[in-house]
This record gives structure tokens, C-alpha cells and sequence, in this order.
């Protein structure tokens, strides 16, 4: 029981330095700098040839937005999901937690807007701090990621194209349909 507590203990000790790092407010912007940009490109390319002609936009601009984010910030950026569309957005162990808590809190009440998390990992001697925050579905999500009966027939043979082993489909507005996920080395 002894053990147990003073697992606790230091467990709370840990996240509590995490949420008070002084690094997290940079993460914090770095993760939010990708999504705005990539939505914006993600409209433009609907509004010239629709939702399935703008599928390059989350398979190939969307990497590219976030290695150019990591070469400018020193941040190593990525989209992670626990239903992937792209096999480069399997979550890592500390990601896939992070995306289960995520998915917990969220069916508990709270926004999955505001979800984030924050951890200083030590690693084979390496210390690295890693930030998550939560993606919500939004409305133009829901051409690609929507219900599959619901998806227009272009796209539904677009995605099986691209992708034939799809996971990311049925979602509705507002779950949880992945994270932001970056990390760096101290």
C-alpha cells in the first residue's frame, strides 16, 4: 500500500511539473500553428474541386506543413489517430495513451477542444518533452470522415484507392478524431 501511495505521489509530482513547464506554452503554440493553416488549404482545394479531389491536401500537404513547422521550430510534428486513414499516423505507446485519455475525458464532458497533454519522458538516458492536443471533427471533416453511407460516391472510391485499409471513417462532429502530437529532445 506503502508503494502504491508513494506511486501516486510522485506520479501527481510529475504531471504537476509538466503542466508547469516552461516549455509548454511554446508547445502549446507550435501545435496550434499546423491546424489553422492546414484547414485553411483544406477549404481552398474543396471550394476549387471538391472533397474528394482535396483528399491530397491531408495526405500530402498536411506532412509536408508539419515538417516544414518542425524544421522552422525544432519541434518534431505530427498527426496521430487512434482510427488512422494513413499508416504514418499510428501512435506511439505514449501517444495512444494520451489518445485513450483523451477519448475518456471527452465522454466524461469535457470539450475535446481543450484537451491537451503534457509529459517530460526520459528514454535510454535521453530526456524529451512530448505535447498532445486533441483534433476535433469539424464540419468539413465530415466529407472524408463522416458516416461511410453518408460519404459522396467519389470520395468513398477515392478513399479506397488511396487508403484500403481505412480506419478513419463514421466519425460525427466534434469526437476526437486525432491529435497534434510534437515532441523535442532537452
Amino acid at each position: 500500500m506503502r508503494k502504491i501511495l508513494l506511486s501516486v505521489v510522485l506520479l501527481s509530482s510529475l504531471t504537476a511539473f509538466a503542466e508547469d513547464a516552461p516549455w509548454l506554452g511554446e508547445a502549446r503554440k507550435v501545435a496550434s500553428q499546423v491546424p489553422p493553416k492546414l484547414l485553411q488549404v483544406l477549404n481552398e482545394e474543396i471550394a476549387k474541386g471538391g472533397p474528394a479531389a482535396a483528399m491530397n491536401v491531408c495526405r500530402d500537404k498536411a506532412p509536408q506543413m508539419a515538417k516544414a513547422a518542425s524544421e522552422q521550430t525544432g519541434w518534431a510534428i505530427k498527426r496521430v489517430s487512434l482510427l488512422n486513414r494513413n499508416p504514418k499516423a499510428v501512435p506511439d505507446a505514449w501517444e495512444r495513451a494520451a489518445l485513450e485519455e483523451f477519448d475518456r475525458r471527452a465522454a466524461a464532458g469535457e470539450s475535446p477542444a481543450t484537451l491537451e497533454k503534457s509529459d517530460t519522458v526520459t528514454t535510454a538516458g535521453k530526456t524529451e518533452v512530448r505535447y498532445m492536443k486533441a483534433l476535433p471533427v469539424q464540419q468539413v471533416c465530415l466529407a472524408c470522415h463522416g458516416k461511410a453511407d453518408q460519404l459522396m460516391p467519389e470520395v468513398s472510391t477515392q478513399l479506397h484507392t488511396l487508403y484500403p485499409d481505412d480506419k478513419a471513417v463514421g466519425y460525427a462532429l466534434g469526437q476526437i478524431r486525432g491529435a497534434m502530437s510534437i515532441r523535442k529532445f532537452q
